[in-house]
């Protein structure tokens, strides 16, 4: 066995012990924040060093180590390097637990490394659950009411579409015999009659498959916030710390889409029939799930709440790249690079937005909308880099979300799914309502109060980081776009 290939993970399993232990001992806990950060880019850099690599194996075909595997490891420790620098002042409302804070983040992105490498159904379900797990205790962690209800609910609905997933595995195994994803696509296409594939659809060859293959679907719809599994989201979103929400939004759905790709293309990407006919369920769904998002979106007054229906309608987006992926010929690379550009885009999206939100709610100690009036006099750097996320949500240039929307939609119309761009626009525009309500409260309405937004030099880190790389993957796509074209999963 090599352990080298594992690094990155083992790196970050070490780091999270390590600041359990020193959180016994030292008083100034802002070291944990600096050890977790370290860990982070230590793993970062075992991950870059495998980067373009040949492609291999690790535990007997369980886990994969290709470029694909290596850029969500370097997307998820960016992610957890960012949330824990916007941590740094709110991390003083749970001063007591601040070891167990930056040691779950750690364990939850240990398990999201883990999920995109997985090519085993067994092993996909128990890095689930080890980010689940972590999840479910740091959305808990402010221990008041909301938060509470919000980690509860999270962790019921959760355990239900977990079983669903399950059972939708089970019945991949028992028509296939097998649990590893290429096997699983070797008895599929060695089963099935040539003439069966060519001739019926999938549904209809073998049901049993198929309705597993829907079940699958709809327990990753839950990760990804996919309409009708998204009931969670907007009251966990709120009562969860603003920096877990964070979090949430962007790192859960990054890895809710790296295992569904990986595992749709490697698994059911033939016969050309069962691609398209979980793409055509994608392609739906996408429809369904952009168009509920927004229109919620333009009702809510808290901007969690918003944010958290926005990042239902940004999952409906991310699905026209999935559907696009099922509907092109099988083996080919058509939607892979656009949908990993688009996940980069909105990862740096989101988290400048919620890194905003942290400094401005923690000073206003108000979720609402209508208490950020007035914050381009107040702090016009916070409401500037705001602002630049609201328009990158939007899909307006320069910011990086107009480029990775052209791109996703681009590859779509290639693939006779222009009735789903056309729809997709048509939500961009909506959502145009409720992300410059919030440009207009920040710069249009008299401030409350003269005070200045404190920041802390962590946050503003962080802040900067994420502004600087919408803007910058906005006018120069070519530096995400490149290497989310080297992680394509042809071939293997």
């Amino acid at each position: 066995m090599n352990f080298s290939l594992l690094m990155p993970e083992l790196t970050l399993a070490i780091t999270a012990v390590l600041v359990i232990l020193l959180d016994l001992f030292i008083k100034q806990k802002s070291w944990l924040a600096a050890v977790s950060i370290l860990g982070l880019g230590i793993s970062s850099a075992f991950a870059l060093g495998l980067w373009n690599g040949t492609p291999q194996s690790a535990f007997n075909n369980m886990l994969a180590v290709d470029n694909y595997a290596i850029f969500f490891k370097l997307l998820f420790a960016g992610i957890a390097i960012l949330v824990i620098l916007a941590s740094t002042d709110y991390v003083s409302k749970f001063q007591r637990f601040q070891g167990e804070y930056y040691a779950l983040i750690l364990l939850s992105a240990l398990g999201m490394m883990l999920m995109a490498s997985t090519t085993e159904l067994i092993t996909l379900f128990i890095s689930l659950e080890l980010v689940n797990l972590s999840l479910y205790a740091l959305v808990g962690f402010l221990k008041d009411g909301k938060s509470a209800e919000a980690s509860l609910k999270y962790l019921l609905l959760s355990a239900v579409a977990s079983a669903v997933l399950l059972f939708g595995m089970a019945l991949v195994f028992g028509f296939t015999g097998q649990t590893q994803l290429g096997e699983i696509a070797r008895s599929i296409q060695s089963t099935l009659a040539a003439g069966q594939v060519n001739s019926a659809p999938a549904v209809l060859v073998s049901p049993g498959l198929f309705v597993g293959i829907v079940l699958m679907i709809a327990g990753f719809g839950f990760k990804i916030a996919m309409v009708p599994f998204q009931m969670w989201v907007p009251d966990v979103y709120e009562g969860a710390p603003t920096p877990v929400t964070a979090y949430l939004s962007v790192g859960s759905k990054a890895a809710g889409f790296a295992i569904i790709l990986r595992v749709f293309y490697s698994a059911f990407i033939q016969p050309s029939n069962l691609g398209l006919d979980w793409g055509m369920i994608f392609a739906v769904l996408s429809a369904v799930t952009m168009t509920v998002g927004n229109i919620i979106a333009i009702q809510q007054d808290n901007i969690k709440r918003m944010l958290g229906y926005s990042s239902i309608a940004q999952a409906g987006y991310l699905m026209v790249g999935l559907a696009t992926v099922g509907l092109a010929p099988a083996l080919t690379s058509a939607g892979q690079a656009p949908l990993l550009f688009f996940l980069v885009s909105y990862s740096l999206t989101n988290l400048a937005a919620f890194i905003a939100i942290i400094a401005i709610t923690s000073e206003t100690g108000s979720d609402l909308i209508d208490d950020f009036k007035g914050m381009g006099k107040r702090s016009p750097w916070l409401a500037a880099a705001l602002t630049l996320a609201m328009i990158s949500l939007i899909g307006m240039p320069p910011a990086a979300g107009f480029i990775a929307k052209f791109y996703i939609f681009s590859a779509a119309v290639q693939h006779d799914l222009l009735w789903l761009v056309i729809i997709a626009v048509i939500n961009s525009v909506i959502s145009a309502f409720y992300y410059l309500r919030v440009v207009k409260v920040m710069w249009m309405n008299e401030p409350a109060s003269a005070e200045k937004v404190p920041a802390s030099a962590a946050l503003i880190v962080a802040l900067i980081f994420c502004s600087l790389g919408v803007l910058l993957f906005g006018l120069l796509p070519g530096l995400a776009m490149n290497p989310a074209g080297l992680a394509n999963m042809l071939g293997f």
